[in-house]
């Protein structure tokens, strides 16, 4: 890859921040060589490591790396057969403790789960638990070997603190006794690693023994007494003895530390992979950034782009597309308009993407992975090399024309500049000409109309333009595809105080074609506007009528259901009405053909009268219920949500869900039916309150108006800016009025951000039993920031 390039795009900026997220020496040295690869199937695997590693962070959250400890220099000591020291074996433990930590955090929680691109370091991680136990067995510090690392040393020591003791026993009796009033002061000293006394200069006769050192001053002489000499080298023998015995023990380990070279050098070799890759995760969350999909059709599409280096906050994101209709864009504008910001991004995210690290841009962005990356940009004039500002840019333009092929993407900033407009704008032009014909994805800014016209003619090549709202003399920073900008000179002059007069007397020194060609740039832009606010206008009205057909649907369904059910125990009823008919009649025939035969005409007659009775009491309700009318006639006015009412022609009792329309229809929810019924066809019921002995609150008003609720639920939940805990309660109780309003569906909205709260939602919509399953939102739903729910 291009290395000026990756200077001029500040690359290196990008590789600076991505190292300071590694926990490890390694981890940073590895961050800091990273590199664009234009291998296909190396970026694939490094963007696969780089989102394995984000949804562990967010699974499982973030691990350390600092026990990841740089032992390269002790493996090649280990290697040729050296001993180690305290310090590098300890190293050597630290680094076998972390790969088992960092195994345990890349283990499956189950055995079902599936594995992952990192899955790959859990089968390569060898702690070697047994031989990390042994050396910290041993070491306790970089300073302090433990007694028990063997049974000599133990004894050494053991021998070392006994006979400590004793010349301590024997000097403090001479101190306090003996020789008490032939000592400066009444302590024990060290010289030359021996136990000795200060003795004062003249005294130094009456104290047999040997003398190690005198004071500055030779008024205290440090006498060895002879009666410790012997103690004295003694202890010097053990601690001779107890070094030896240290290094037979550092051998030891070192020996077994060499016996599993291979085990620690893969170790660290993949405790440094990780390092990096959760590096790069870290970074992607940091930056809210997400993995771009990879082409090798040279096409680009970013979606809400923003340029990483800038506050995400405040940058203004960018759509771009390049390489599907056109493999040129051309954008115009005026200055501090965006224009190099733009082109930046695109080189920036195409290298960062092609080194594995994720873009701030919206999910299912593309890219391509390009066979290298030129950019011109800036000014790189220098008087050393006699360049001018021109010269300098033309250099670049050559080096990048000889080296340019259709797997490149070229970027320019002011192309032609620095020289003759006319000059340039025409060399402008034909340097884009070639590398079109040679079907180079280019990307250009400029000034010049020209070339605004050629993008206009040309097959292949587009405008772009940074927009500018000249009535605030404020630049938008939005890009638009399609449209040709303007520089807007006249009226930033105008707005910066530039006397009008010398504004007029520019305009009349622009010839009539240039004029002209402005002049329809700005009705384009305007027509743009108009075009673009009705676009927002229309998609609105869609949201909505999508939300009526589905709420009409969902009413539909919830109708059929329910008139299914009334005709199916319409039927049951009827057919129990006949049943019961035949029964009574075969009865009656049975009873009367008893009696005739028994010759009792009085008794045949009561049974025929009663069957009469029977009959007629029959005919009577079912004609009270076909001719049955409300007791008084209604108003449109006396209907009120929630209201108490029964369906007469139906016999089933509701609440009022609409206020009637024109035609005297109106809802009424029964159940979990709700039906169209006429005026006529409803009187008013009072419904005796149910009440709790002592309990004097809830009026019918409250009661309707929680009747009511199920009615007027809304199908979305906005969960924006809360906490999880907060969102969670919010979202408890709302879908539990939702499941009992009967909706089919609901949305959920968190938003992307990291995506804790995504997770915490969809987590929680696991739990709950009356969810039938859940969805992130497609394209044009909502996306990652919405979740669509769906009840049982």
């Amino acid at each position: 890859m291009n290395s000026k390039s990756l200077n001029i795009l500040e690359f290196n900026k990008i590789i600076s921040i991505l190292a300071t997220k590694a926990g490890s020496k390694s981890g940073r040295e590895k961050c800091e060589s990273l590199l664009p690869s234009n291998d296909f199937n190396e970026v694939i695997s490094a963007q696969q490591n780089t989102e394995d590693a984000v949804s562990r962070i967010l699974k499982n959250g973030s691990i350390s790396f600092a026990g990841n400890k740089d032992i390269s220099a002790s493996i090649k000591r280990l290697e040729k057969g050296s001993m180690l020291n305290t310090l590098e074996l300890l190293n050597i433990s630290e680094v076998l403790d972390n790969s088992g930590r960092i195994k345990s955090y890349l283990k499956k929680e189950h055995p079902d789960d599936s594995e992952d691109s990192l899955y790959y370091y859990y089968d390569l991680l060898e702690p070697v638990s047994s031989l990390s136990s042994e050396i910290k067995r041993c070491i306790i510090s970089e300073d302090e070997i433990a007694d028990d690392a063997s049974p000599a040393l133990h004894s050494i020591r053991r021998h070392i603190k006994s006979t400590n003791d004793k010349i301590h026993s024997e000097l403090t009796r001479m101190v306090n006794t003996t020789y008490r009033t032939y000592l400066q002061d009444a302590v024990i000293t060290m010289r030359d690693n021996r136990y000795c006394i200060p003795v004062k200069a003249e005294y130094k006769s009456n104290v047999p023994g040997m003398i190690h050192d005198q004071s500055s001053s030779a008024s205290t002489f440090f006498i060895e007494p002879a009666a410790v000499v012997n103690l004295n080298n003694e202890l010097k023998q053990l601690s001779i003895d107890e070094a030896k015995e240290i290094e037979i023990i550092l051998g030891k380990l070192s020996f077994d530390c060499s016996e599993h070279l291979e085990e620690i050098k893969t170790d660290m070799d993949a405790l440094t992979n990780l390092d990096f890759i959760f590096s790069k995760g870290l970074l992607a969350l940091d930056m809210n950034a997400t993995r771009p999909l990879y082409n090798v059709y040279g096409h680009v599409n970013l979606r809400k782009a923003r340029h990483p280096l800038l506050d995400k906050k405040k940058a203004v994101p960018i759509d771009v597309k390049l390489g599907y209709d056109f493999d040129l864009l051309v954008i115009t504008g005026p200055n501090t308009g965006g224009k190099t910001v733009a082109l930046k991004t695109i080189g920036l995210l195409s290298l960062m993407g092609q080194s594995g690290l994720h873009i701030p841009a919206l999910d299912r962005s593309e890219l391509s992975v390009f066979d290298d990356v030129f950019a011109d940009i800036g000014d790189e004039q220098s008087i050393e090399q006699s360049l001018s500002t021109f010269s300098s840019h033309m250099k670049n333009i050559v080096e990048i024309l000889s080296k340019a092929d259709s797997g490149s993407l070229c970027l320019f900033d002011e192309l032609g500049a620095g020289t003759d407009p006319t000059e340039g704008a025409a060399l402008a032009i034909s340097v884009l000409s070639d590398l079109h014909k040679r079907s180079v994805r280019c990307v250009a800014t400029t000034h010049y109309s020209e070339l605004k016209v050629y993008a206009l003619k040309e097959k292949g090549v587009e405008n772009a333009c940074c927009e500018f709202d000249v009535e605030t003399l404020r630049p938008t920073y939005r890009l638009l595809i399609g449209v040709a900008g303007k520089s807007n000179a006249f009226a930033i002059s105008s707005k910066l105080g530039l006397p009008s007069y010398i504004i007029e007397d520019a305009k009349t020194r622009i010839s009539d074609k240039d004029e002209t060609f402005e002049d329809v740039l700005s009705e384009l832009e305007n027509n743009r506007v108009i075009i673009e606010n009705e676009k927002l206008e229309i998609e609105r009205y869609k949201r909505e009528i999508e939300q009526l057909k589905n709420d009409y649907e969902t009413r539909q369904e919830k109708l059929n259901a329910s008139r299914d059910k009334i005709l199916r125990e319409a039927n049951e009823e009827a057919k129990d009405i006949l049943q019961d008919a035949k029964n009574t009649a075969d009865e009656a025939i049975r009873n009367i053909r008893k009696l005739e035969n028994k010759g009792d005409i009085r008794a045949v007659e009561q049974k025929r009268t009663k069957l009469r009775e029977k009959v007629n009491k029959v005919q009577g309700a079912n004609s009270l219920k076909a001719t049955i009318s409300p007791k008084k006639n209604y108003k449109p006015t006396d209907f009120h949500l929630g209201d108490d009412v029964k369906i007469l022609s139906m016999n089933l009792e509701g609440t009022v869900n609409s206020i009637p329309d024109s035609k005297g229809n109106l809802y009424v929810q029964c159940g979990i039916m709700r039906m169209q019924v006429k005026m006529n066809d409803i009187e008013f019921i009072d419904k005796p309150t149910i009440k709790a002995p002592g309990f004097t609150g809830g009026t019918k008003a409250s009661t309707k108006k929680s009747m009511s609720k199920a009615s007027s639920i809304s199908t979305e939940i906005n969960l924006l800016g809360m906490t999880v805990d907060e969102a969670l309660a919010e979202l408890d109780k709302y879908l539990d009025d939702a499941y009992l309003s009967h909706l089919a569906t609901v949305r959920v909205v968190h938003g992307k951000g990291t995506g804790a709260l995504r997770t915490a939602v969809q987590n929680h919509l696991k739990r709950v039993k009356y969810v039938k399953s859940y969805r992130q939102a497609e394209y044009g739903e909502g996306d990652s920031g919405v979740t669509v729910v769906e009840f049982k």
